[in-house]
């Protein structure tokens, strides 16, 4: 695999600082039972990082502390991890806002029968990756029958009410696009997405739409296709600067699978740490008496990302 960090540090990036945190987005380790060609996380079924539970005690103590709203859990397929459901039942009792980030099929697997059922009881958001309506898209980006699989996931939480109007159950499906180029008006695909997918007696709240990354395999890929620069121009060239206010970083923190500390999940799968005085590799233990609102984010040219056009975050368009 091509490394694309050498490609982006020499950035031109404008500079951002942080406001108020609200969201703690946390990576359980990058086991997964896919291995999506556009996966940022290189995650696939053979991957061994896995959070432990002194580290998922260490995210519950943090967000006591920092009093964020939100906890971001994401993967690879964070239900495969065993701290799993101890820290989705946790958090709520703090009275956290959950959200996972579920890929649809894992709820098919062995061992995952009541995995809707557990989400459902608890209240969880469900933001699940569903990057085409078209069987054949969906198959040839993420591996065979997994549209199928994601449809038969998404039945599963529509009969617990997920999806379904004043059932208090939201259900966000999340399109990314099969190649390099940004993502179409999201107001515009959601409606394609609920004409299309009510052909399969489905129903979901909202859809959101999040640029590729040209980072890991997607960015290797584009690489090994001399599409990197162009790809690169593409999203400078539709920089936006009033994306800068609400890009996600501003807000959310992100924790990878042994606790150490980034602006976004892009930047953790990167290696670049947030940057925090006499700490070169900060840790969730060293952030427990640090109010991190003004402190400067770390930067690089794939950050052109989620400004681009309407804008990317994990929570879709920012416009």
């Amino acid at each position: 695999m091509h490394a694309t960090l050498p490609l982006l540090r020499d950035s031109d990036f404008p500079a951002i600082k942080r406001a108020e945190l609200k969201t703690v987005q946390v990576n359980m380790g990058y086991r997964c039972n896919q291995s999506c060609l556009h996966c940022h996380v290189n995650a696939g079924p053979k991957r061994k990082e896995a959070m432990n539970r002194e580290t998922a005690e260490l995210v519950l103590a943090y967000l006591r502390q920092s009093r964020a709203e939100t906890l971001d859990i994401t993967g690879g397929a964070p239900e495969l991890n065993k701290n799993f459901r101890y820290l989705v039942a946790e958090a709520r009792k703090l009275g956290v806002h959950v959200m996972n980030r579920c890929n649809l099929t894992i709820l098919n697997e062995p061992g995952q029968e009541d995995t809707a059922e557990f989400l459902a009881n608890h209240q969880v958001e469900v933001i699940a990756s569903l990057p085409c309506y078209l069987k054949e898209n969906v198959d040839g980006q993420r591996g065979k029958n997994v549209f199928e699989n994601s449809i038969s996931g998404i039945k599963k939480l529509n009969a617990l009410g997920y999806g379904r109007e004043n059932s208090g159950l939201l259900l966000n499906l999340v399109y990314n696009p099969t190649g390099p180029y940004l993502p179409p008006s999201q107001q515009s695909l959601e409606s394609d997405y609920k004409r299309e997918l009510a052909k399969y007696s489905v129903t979901f709240n909202n859809l959101f739409t999040i640029t590729n990354m040209p980072i890991a395999r997607f960015g290797s890929t584009l690489v090994s296709k001399n599409q990197f620069d162009d790809y690169m121009t593409l999203l400078k060239l539709a920089h936006q600067d009033n994306n800068l206010e609400n890009v996600m970083c501003r807000s959310t923190l992100s924790i990878d699978w042994q606790g150490y500390v980034y602006d976004c999940d892009f930047n953790q799968m990167l290696g670049i740490p947030i940057p925090l005085a006499k700490k070169p590799r900060p840790h969730l233990q060293d952030l427990m008496a640090v109010n991190l609102e003004g402190n400067a984010i770390a930067i690089a040219d794939h950050c052109y990302g989620c400004t681009a056009g309407q804008g990317s975050s994990c929570g879709g368009a920012l416009e």
